[in-house]
Order: structure tokens, then sequence, then C-alpha cells
């Protein structure tokens, strides 16, 4: 299975993307005439009312976008900066995401090899890249462009079943405890 073998191939934001994208802003319309002026700047967006992001590591968010695409409902935007994959998700998500994470028992010693997950909601920001494509330094890229103006979301019981499934898929879980490597074994197959 190759990384993104079903998500769309949507680079470039459309104009109902851009008119979304801007409407998260304070000044949608200073936004999108940004974007008009210097379509290759990306602009940093309050996350709350429009959107939240979930950010991942750039291997694990890969993981999880292929699961949602592969066995999932697929994605709503989802875009890569500075070496993080963000997946835009429905508004409330990032003060949800993270108890339906401890449920889980997210970063127990079962789990400790999976990575952080960072949740922006309310009261944060994230820098989204420009809706030509990325910017000169390539920091910052679409993976999946909005498209609509009204795209569709995933909420946070999405994210947690594509996290839990791509946490599966990298890191066997077993509910069986490590053994005891300073135990003595003996070999009772030649017993007479």
């Amino acid at each position: 299975m190759g990384v993104m073998s079903s998500a769309p191939n949507v680079t470039r934001v459309t104009p109902a993307g851009i008119d979304w994208l801007a409407s998260a802003g304070t000044y949608p319309r200073r936004t999108a005439a940004l974007w008009e002026a210097h379509p290759d700047t990306p602009v940093a967006l309050p996350c709350g009312t429009v959107f939240d992001v979930v950010s991942a590591p750039a291997i694990f968010g890969r993981r999880m976008l292929d699961r949602l695409w592969d066995d999932g409902p697929g994605s709503g935007p989802v875009a890569v900066f500075r070496g993080r994959v963000l997946l835009f998700a429905a508004p409330g998500t990032a003060p949800r995401l993270p108890s339906l994470l401890a449920w889980e028992e997210w970063g127990s010693n079962r789990t400790r090899a999976v990575p952080p997950l960072l949740c922006h909601g309310t009261g944060d920001a994230v820098t989204v890249p420009a809706p030509g494509g990325g910017d000169a330094a390539g920091t910052a890229r679409w993976l999946v462009a909005p498209d609509t103006r009204h795209p569709w979301l995933p909420g946070p019981e999405v994210v947690l079943w594509a996290a839990v499934r791509a946490a599966r898929a990298a890191v066997r879980i077993s509910i069986f405890p490590p053994a005891d490597q300073d135990a003595k074994v003996y070999d009772v197959s030649r017993r007479r």
C-alpha cells in the first residue's frame, strides 16, 4: 500500500477553498486579497470556528492519512508544515480528542512509541500553506487542498480511529506484559 493510494491528488486550493480558508480569519476579504496578490504566501489563520487542526509528526501523520483514505471515510484538507502533517478537523475536535486519546491509554507504556498529537483549537493559530501549492522554501504545502466552500471535516472520533489504527500498524501492541528476561526457562519437551 503506497502513501495516500486512494487520496485525491488536489494540491492547489480552488477559489471556493480560498473562500473557506479565508473565512477563518478575522478579515476574510483581506486574506483573500493577499492571496490574490501573492498566491505563494502562507498565512497564519485562527482555529476553532471554521476548523480545528490535529498536527502529527510527518511519518505518523501519513500513516493516519493512509488509514483515513484506505479503510475509512477519507479526510478533509491536509497540509504539511515544518515536518508535521496538519489534519484539518471539525471545530471542537481539539478539546475533545485528548480525552479520547487518554481513554485509549494513549501515551501509556504500551504505546510509548506513538508520537504526540498536537490539537489546535480555539485560541490557537496555524500556518496555512499558500493556495498556489506551496511556499518557496518548501516548508508548507498541501497534500489534500480545500476545494469546496464547505469541505467535509473529520470529527474527534474519526481522528481517534485513524490514530489508533496507524499506531497498531506501526507498533505491535500486546495485551500481555513483556517476558521476564531473567527468568529461568526449562525444556520440558524431553520429560520421561
